[in-house]
């Protein structure tokens, strides 16, 4: 599956998706490492909402009507005390859209995250223009050489824009890697209970992997699967700082707001 989501990507790419050339939304972006750690000191539960209305494990998770539709989602999210926002921008088993990003910016001043596939600069160059805060980079997409370039060169670029990072592990192997990896201030660690070659979940990944190895003072975002509060109580005991939550968010419809609600305020 990683392969067909590569692949899509270079579609994409080449059918233009990504031209942003006049649109300007660029800013100096908003720290979502921060917010997590605000969060945690007013003890509430950092939830990264996830907009996203298909998947390629579930398919159609929400129709999307208009752009109407999309500022509702986001506002209730807001309301509902999001930390940050993650809006899926990859056309392709995602149904997302650019456009879907820039209409939530322009009304939204919490930090966001551009969620593809990233493969090309690109996508780096649109996810600035877009006003993106966080860019994701998924370790296995470089450990297997399928995007134009290493992890060092699509870090440099990132940072070089004036972009941070949520940088995605899965396996022992990338998480390892990534401790060891040059991390600027503001850039993040995700472990994805999601496997992308079989996209089976496991949320004791979440739990393996902080177990293994000492996360030092990297912040983690547990992504993947969470759906309820002893989940959350689960992987934070485990060590998760922040989760990012799409589907079980999403799939509440008119009830969003008191969903992320009950989320943020897990005592």
């Amino acid at each position: 599956m990683i392969k067909k989501l590569v692949e899509n990507s270079f579609k994409s790419i080449d059918e233009g998706n990504y031209n942003t050339s006049i649109i300007d939304f660029s800013h100096d972006a908003i720290s979502l490492k921060r917010k997590i750690l605000d969060c945690k000191a007013k003890s509430q539960v950092p939830i990264i909402t996830e907009i996203k209305f298909s998947s390629p494990s579930k398919g159609v998770i929400m129709n999307q009507n208009n752009n109407t539709d999309l500022l509702s989602i986001s506002t209730e999210m807001i309301k509902g005390g999001a930390a940050g926002l993650s809006v899926l921008t990859q056309k392709y088993l995602f149904n997302g859209s650019v456009n879907n990003f820039v209409t939530i910016r322009k009304h939204a001043s919490i930090p966001m995250l551009m969620k593809d596939i990233i493969v090309s600069e690109i996508q780096l160059d649109c996810a600035k223009n877009i006003g993106a805060d966080y860019i994701l980079l998924i370790m296995d997409i470089f450990d297997k050489n399928l995007a134009e370039g290493d992890l060092d060169k699509f870090t440099k670029y990132a940072h070089k824009k004036g972009l941070n990072i949520l940088y995605e592990v899965h396996h022992e192997n990338e998480f390892k890697e990534i401790l060891k990896f040059n991390l600027k201030k503001h850039d993040l660690i995700g472990i994805n209970n999601r496997n992308l070659n079989d996209l089976q979940i496991n949320l004791q990944i979440t739990e393996k992997l902080l177990k293994k190895f000492d996360k030092g003072k990297n912040v983690i975002v547990s992504e993947s699967g969470i759906s309820n509060s002893n989940q959350i109580k689960q992987l934070r005991n485990a060590g998760a700082d922040a989760f990012l939550i799409g589907t079980s968010i999403m799939e509440k419809n008119e009830h969003i707001s008191n969903k992320v609600k009950e989320l943020v305020n897990i005592i």
